[in-house]
């Protein structure tokens, strides 16, 4: 009885199971882009609205369903979504090859950076800019910081990163700005700066800029903001490009500066870059040679760029694939710090200047996994090389150890959390410059974005401990909450879409940095000024926060958006650069000038605070192409305490506003494209940098009473000689102003002409620091 029972219920199983197989059919197809027939993986395919799969890493996707008549939709961010009827017959299969045409190019622009997943730029909850590879192909720049000085609110001096006046100038040793490239930190281990001239710009996706303290996603270093640059990965169809470019510098105005007789000093290079899919490699390959002859004398450089992207994703495993990805350069030349004086600016003081060969190296490996669940498990790792040498021999090896580990879950209810943990350490050998020293930081972080209805809510968490050498940092929130094993900061923001096109946004963000190892120990001279350790400088901490709106228009074809913020940002114990007479004085000013140089110091609090607006937009204005990226920043950059009395800023008398600041900032940018001509033209407006180091506008002996001399009357006696005569005559700011034609000779082939800095004019944006003169590009670009 019980065997004929068993015979029974299976007999019922394979029965029901069989006619259950025989009423389903399926829905296959493949998801392609509109515009260029590129297939697109991650677009979510659902029936009905209830059933659905993502599309693959080749488009394609395939659903089991009982027969009937369905609904079926399409989305991905930043095209427009899908919708079909279909009717499904049984053992039958449909087919349907989706083309998602794009969306609002702008409001809907797919970011990355502001949550550590795929989102609109429309719903982020703070302010970013976004920088195509176009703008960077268009204006024909070398270095990536020459874009980056093109998006509103952000300024690039001497190599050092502001946004919204965030930063003064500190020589490139520690930055309030943390540079990433694919999300991972892309700063030296030594003196935690950014290397311009190492980044990729050959191989770029977009450029994403975020504005405000963003420590409890990335870390340290990212207190006033951060600049993530995505590199590109291969298409469907094959891709090459190369570019050709050579330029030569105009004489400058002022006919005492230029130092070139009879000459023209030149810079040329190229680029180029293939991307390729073999099968289920994705192969993309970069490289870049520049030779720049200089505008100052002595000061060249030439460098060799190469890099290599690699992603392989496994046909039999679903959802998994590993990567590595590299790049490696070696560049020489002279480097120039300070002017011999206002009338020879482009001289190096003392007619000498600091030779160095260096080595950068970095090599990324990764894996990723998607499951079938939606979960994404990701192994991120980078070692990052500085090799420095030069012609002091204050030599430096620098390496960084990068790895990450992260876990990402997207649910049905439209909430996302990401959980990560970081482990870094930095090895620096640096004898005679920093000595010898090991650092170790572990972090962990938790970050929450929930889409409900028109509401966007963000929540993030993150803990840091850090240690150099035998010495770790503690933890502070306040006087009642300090002494923490370990940093903790977080961040919360909103986005409200009020109507079709309007969107409110408010964020709060902690921020923190950890003084670098060169802070802390560097002993070095440059020029005629020396730097010293501070080996008690204590970290950085702060937050910043902004109410926004970003209003999307239309006029004609011509679709944008405007966006205006009002921002406050707060530092305390903040670190600031500054040139004084450290030690005791004894009077005698050939003694005691033995001590003078700059120090990195924690001077107190800091307030910042102002308004940023900006407009950004593309489309057609009748026959004509139009994309635009226009704004204007203010800021208001003080100290709350300040005492005249007790000045630990160094500043010039009775100014409290913090340093090396412009308190206004107008950038703009336009492109115009008619058939095979386009047109453009860039403005940038810096205003007078109102506060600098009182002693680079005093005499170096302006303590010492002798009534025998006026020591302010003896331009030599300067530290900068000329600077408080030129500051004078360059108190209204400066304006500059860029153009550009080109000309699509075939389909493959483009010819440009640029000319940097139209107007000839003579700027600085530090002082001792005379940006080049008008210079003219020709360029050539092949793509197929």
């Amino acid at each position: 009885m019980i065997k004929l029972i068993k015979y029974i219920l299976t007999g019922l199983f394979f029965y029901t199971s069989n006619s259950y197989a025989q009423s389903l059919g399926y829905v296959k197809g493949i998801v392609t882009d509109k515009s260029n027939n590129e297939t697109l993986p991650g677009a979510l395919v659902t029936l009905n609205k209830i059933k659905g799969v993502a599309s693959d890493i080749n488009g394609a996707f395939v659903i089991s369903v009982e027969a009937g008549e369905y609904s079926l939709n399409c989305d991905l961010l930043g095209y427009t979504k899908f919708t079909t009827k279909i009717v499904v017959k049984e053992l039958d299969t449909v087919f349907v090859n989706i083309q998602l045409g794009n969306g609002n190019q702008l409001l809907d622009e797919v970011v990355v950076s502001a949550g550590k997943f795929e989102q609109k730029l429309s719903d982020v909850t703070v302010s970013m800019d976004v920088i195509k590879p176009a703008l960077i192909e268009n204006k024909g720049v070398t270095n990536l910081d020459a874009i980056i000085n093109q998006v509103p609110g952000v300024t690039v001096s001497d190599g050092q990163a502001s946004i919204r006046g965030g930063s003064g100038y500190s020589y490139g040793a520690g930055t309030r700005v943390l540079m990433l490239v694919d999300e991972m930190p892309m700063i030296t281990a030594d003196a935690n700066d950014i290397k311009w001239n190492y980044l990729p710009i050959e191989n770029v996706e977009q450029v994403e800029v975020i504005k405000g303290a963003s420590s409890a996603l990335f870390g340290s270093s990212a207190l006033n903001g951060v600049i993530n640059l995505r590199t590109a990965y291969a298409k469907d169809k094959p891709q090459t490009k190369l570019t050709i470019f050579g330029a030569t510098y105009d004489a400058p105005k002022r006919s005492s500066l230029k130092w070139w007789d009879n000459t023209s000093q030149s810079q040329s290079g190229l680029n180029f870059s293939h991307a390729q899919k073999i099968k289920n490699l994705d192969i993309v390959l970069g490289g870049h040679v520049f030779n720049d002859m200089g505008y100052r004398y002595l000061e060249t450089e030439e460098r060799e760029r190469f890099n290599v992207n690699l992603r392989y994703n496994f046909k039999k495993i679903a959802g998994l694939s590993i990567g590595v990805n590299t790049n490696m350069m070696q560049y020489r030349g002279g480097l120039f710090f300070l002017w011999q004086n206002a009338d020879s600016a482009y001289i190096p003081s003392g007619h000498t200047i600091q030779g160095y060969k260096n080595t950068r190296f970095n090599i990324d490996p990764y894996i990723t996994y998607y499951s079938k669940k939606g979960g994404r498990f990701s192994l991120r790792t980078r070692y990052f090389l500085s090799n420095n040498n030069n012609n002091t021999n204050q030599g430096s090896r620098a390496e960084l150890y990068y790895n990450e580990l992260q876990y990402q879950k997207k649910f049905k209810n439209n909430l996302t959390t990401t959980f990560g943990a970081v482990y870094t350490e930095q090895q620096v050998m640096a004898d005679s410059l920093y000595g010898r020293h090991t650092g170790r930081n572990y972090a962990g972080y938790a970050q929450f974005d929930y889409k409900y209805k028109k509401l966007t809510v963000s929540f993030g968490l993150r803990g840091e401990y850090n240690k150099v050498d035998s010495s770790y940092t503690r933890g502070y929130i306040n006087n009642d909450i300090k002494n923490l094993p370990f940093q903790p900061v977080l961040r919360a923001g909103l986005n409200y879409h009020l109507m079709e096109y309007t969107f409110l946004r408010a964020s709060f963000g902690q921020g923190y940095r950890f003084p670098s190892i060169a802070e802390k120990y560097i002993s070095t001279g440059l020029s005629a000024i020396k730097v010293l350790p501070n080996p008690g400088l204590q970290p950085e901490r702060g937050w910043s926060a902004e109410i926004g709106v970003k209003q999307g228009f239309k006029i004609l074809n011509f679709k944008g958006f405007i966006d205006v913020a009002g921002f406050w940002t707060e530092y305390q114990n903040m670190t600031e650069f500054i040139f004084d007479i450290y030690g005791p004085k004894t009077g005698n000013f050939i003694n005691d000038s033995k001590n003078a140089g700059f120090k990195s110091q924690n001077v107190g609090r800091a307030r910042i605070n102002g308004i940023d607006a900006s407009i950004t937009g593309t489309g057609k204005m009748g026959p004509i192409n139009i994309t635009t990226l226009m704004g204007y920043t203010f800021t208001n950059p003080i100290d709350p305490d300040f005492n005249p009395k007790k000045d630990t800023l160094g500043s010039l008398p009775n100014s409290n506003l913090l340093k090396y600041r412009n308190r206004h900032l107008v950038k703009g940018d336009l492109q115009l494209d008619y058939k095979k001509v386009s047109i453009g033209w860039s403005v940038r407006y810096y205003s007078f940098m109102e506060n600098i180091d009182r002693r680079f506008v005093q005499s170096i002996y302006h303590e010492y009473n002798d009534p025998g001399i006026n020591f302010d009357a003896i331009d030599q006696t300067y530290i900068l000689p000329g600077l408080p005569k030129y500051r004078e005559e360059h108190k209204n700011g400066d304006w500059i102003h860029d153009a550009r034609c080109s000309f699509q000779i075939t389909k493959a082939l483009k010819a440009s002409f640029i000319v940097n800095n139209v107007f000839n004019r003579e700027y600085t944006l530090r002082p001792g620091d005379v940006r080049p003169p008008r210079m003219f590009m020709l360029q050539l670009m092949i793509k197929i």
